[in-house]
């Protein structure tokens, strides 16, 4: 597993931007839902699984050891909780989500 870093060849960018290294690793399967699911608070392994449907277990424990790794979410007592850093990244995101709903997806209409 390759943790998309800043500064190093990721996918779209052989210099490694800093929103290439983002994007590349919220590309990931599930790594976006994951995020979003654990806005609304702290989940654990078992919830996370539920709510990704299909994803193995082996997916999932290597989306989750990328997101702490990049410190976008902790372990808690509660289970895996968004960091300072992955509600700030959440919300950023999250307008997009709204503009993609309202707007881009009308052209398939």
């Amino acid at each position: 597993m390759n943790l998309p870093v800043p500064g190093k060849p990721v996918r779209g960018s052989k210099t490694g931007q800093p929103v290439m290294a983002l994007l590349d690793l919220l590309g990931r399967n599930w790594s976006m839902g994951i995020i979003w699911h654990l806005y609304s608070g702290p989940s654990t392994f078992r919830k996370l699984q539920d709510y990704c449907e299909s994803i193995s277990p082996t997916t999932l424990n290597k989306r989750l050891k990328e997101l702490r790794e990049s410190h976008l979410i902790e372990r808690t007592l509660e289970g895996y909780a968004l960091t300072q850093d992955g509600k700030e990244l959440y919300e950023l995101i999250e307008p997009l989500g709204g503009w993609a709903r309202n707007t881009w997806a009308k052209n398939f209409d």
